[in-house]
């Protein structure tokens, strides 16, 4: 029987190697970190060719190349032509997988194969979910197929009749007509206490699939017009008509139905996936827990934060009144102005804290060629914290902004708040990451989950905090507060989706259990539900940090890996759950029919864990 080599023998290897030969190297200057007296930035090769590589490498490079291909050439949304291609390409895939030998394959192949094989039942049950988004909407847009099917047909190369598409174009007016009559029908009926009206969230999607159906149809119009003018002279007029029914349909659905009018911010509305969906959601990210104990999770972690921010507040003087502590610290910002200086300030900070304890390996590029852009105002409405990667976006006010929203930006992005976003975003955090997942195991980009992403940023504030990073009590009261956001985060999503929730409670959740200012709050749950993050996506931050402070706690405190070791080996892992993480870094390889089974927080809903 073939012996299992554990990676982690391998691994203390080649680090080892990489951490005997490295040289900490110094900026020339406090106020420039990437300033180095030896610019080399070429890495060496030895210990990177010498990494195990998973024998599926290439297949799931086929399988990413494949399916992206697919999606940019049905790229309708809610086409029913491109449900049914991706599902049998899925199921095409699926069952070629079946045919791979499992027992031949190392621990880095098993993973691949496991992440696959996830993978693929997984877009399955999103297209089933489409079916049913569909479903619900189409009785408002019963026209849709009319426009998809004329873009498609371009795309397949079928000549265009253009009379025939001019009668199809001209048939659209009409038809909006008559779903809109249906619906003000159904509104009258509504005041007369017969529910028969649809919902928000299904007019809401409905109005942004007209805004999708009347771009492109104009795009399509754009390939003919000009090139044909036969084909100008039949559809120029039935064009015109139709893109304004659309238009104006889409604007009555949002003031009569969704409660908005045009130029106003679009209400919260999101779109609840209910149990069923955060069940298949759990299944796929690999967390074997319900909703209900990852909710029961979040509360302990916002009780000791609570109780962190209260020991804070005393010694800032405001003795049990954190509140009162939390807005002292929020007037602590810079002028305006001086935020880029702070982000370099801050990012220097911690990579200088990172490298004195050689706690992980930051290669000289990598701390080279991160930048800061400043972030619009338009894009501080669903993002008001900073955003990072190689570029961090920095949120703060523009003179153009009313008088409170500067006040409210500036409070929300002050110093103490800033110093643990800067190394969430930058290094440790998630420049670092994308760094690293671009160089090693870039194949499992296919698989990225924000439980590995998002957990490794709020992972590192939990460490720095252990190691104690935090100089005075309004640090700790900046991450504090960032860490209980991330736990009311868990609340307040997850019981949106279950039901549990409106979205305006969620805001009065953050005001008041976080200390949010409330546009912040605001713009936070409009980030989550109205934008395109998935249902788990602010579940991963907490859940996956803990998730790797559980390994940390396994391998590292033990005595089992450096720091520095066990910090590469996950970088160099690629972007997988972190269930995923723990199989690679234990060298304990999953099997065929792998379910997740890592209760990496005992029993949340016993007292003790």
């Amino acid at each position: 029987m073939r012996k299992t080599i554990c990676l982690t023998a391998i691994f203390n290897l080649v680090l080892s190697l990489t951490e005997a030969s490295g040289q900490t190297v110094q900026p020339l200057h406090k106020n420039d970190v990437r300033v180095y007296l030896d610019h080399s930035a070429t890495p060496d090769l030895i210990p990177v060719m010498a990494l195990p590589t998973s024998e599926l490498k290439e297949v799931v490079a086929h399988y990413s190349a494949d399916r992206d291909g697919l999606r940019r050439r049905y790229d309708v949304q809610y086409s029913s032509t491109r449900r049914e291609r991706l599902r049998a390409f899925y199921k095409d895939w699926a069952a070629r997988v079946k045919e791979i030998d499992f027992n031949r394959l190392g621990i880095e192949g098993r993973i691949d194969y496991v992440l696959l094989n996830n993978e693929l039942g997984y877009e399955q049950e999103l297209l089933d979910r489409e079916d049913k988004l569909v479903n619900e909407m189409q009785p408002l847009v019963p026209f849709a197929n009319t426009i998809i099917e004329l873009d498609e047909a371009r795309r397949d190369l079928e000549r265009v009749d253009p009379a025939n598409v001019a009668a199809q174009l001209n048939a659209i007016p009409e038809a909006v007509r008559q779903a809109r009559e249906a619906v003000e029908i159904a509104l009258k009926k509504e005041d007369g206490g017969e529910n028969t009206a649809p919902s928000r969230i299904v007019a809401l999607r409905a109005s942004r699939t007209l805004n999708s159906l009347k771009e492109r149809l104009e795009r399509w119009y754009k390939n003919y017009a000009g090139y044909d003018p036969i084909f100008t002279w039949w559809n120029k007029t039935p064009i015109e008509k139709a893109s304004k029914a659309l238009s104006d349909y889409s604007k009555f659905l949002n003031e009569k139905v969704v409660g908005f009018k045009e130029g106003e911010d679009p209400p919260i509305v999101g779109d609840p996936i209910g149990a069923d969906g955060m069940r298949a959601d759990l299944k796929y990210e690999m967390i074997p827990y319900t909703p209900e104990e990852l909710i029961a999770i979040a509360e302990k972690e916002f009780a000791w934060c609570e109780e962190e921010m209260i020991k804070a507040s005393r010694d800032m003087g405001f003795g049990d009144n954190w509140k009162a502590a939390l807005e002292n610290v929020k007037t602590l910002h810079r002028d305006p102005g001086d935020q880029p200086d702070l982000v370099r300030d801050l990012a220097f900070e911690a990579v200088t804290f990172l490298r004195e304890r050689n706690l992980i390996t930051i290669p000289k590029l990598a701390d080279e060629i991160w930048r800061v852009e400043m972030m619009s105002p338009k894009m501080q409405k669903v993002a008001p914290f900073f955003l990072g990667g190689e570029v961090i976006r920095v949120a703060f006010p523009t003179d153009g902004m009313a008088h409170e929203d500067k006040l409210m930006s500036m409070r929300g992005n002050n110093e103490h708040f800033a110093r643990a976003t800067v190394h969430h975003e930058l290094i440790p955090g998630h420049h670092l990451q994308g760094f690293m997942t671009r160089r090693y195991n870039s194949h499992r980009r296919a698989f990225s989950t924000p439980f590995w992403g998002e957990g490794w940023a709020l992972y590192w504030e939990m460490l720095l905090w252990d190691l104690g990073f935090p100089n005075t009590p309004e640090d700790r009261v900046g991450m504090l507060f960032w860490r209980s956001h991330r736990a009311a985060r868990i609340i307040f999503s997850l019981s949106f989706h279950l039901g549990k929730m409106t979205p305006q409670e969620c805001i009065d959740f953050l005001v008041d259990r976080v200390g949010h200012e409330r546009a912040n709050a605001t713009a936070e749950v409009r980030r989550s539900f109205n934008g395109s993050y998935s249902p788990l996506y602010q579940v991963a931050y907490m859940i996956g940090g803990i998730q790797i402070r559980a390994l940390h706690k396994a391998l590292v405190q033990s005595g089992r890996m450096s720091n520095r070791t066990f910090h590469d080996t996950i970088l160099q892992g690629g972007s997988v759950p972190v269930e995923m993480v723990r199989a690679r870094i234990t060298g304990d390889a999953p099997v065929r029919d792998f379910e997740a089974a890592w209760r990496f927080y005992g029993n949340p809903l016993k007292d003790e864990e």
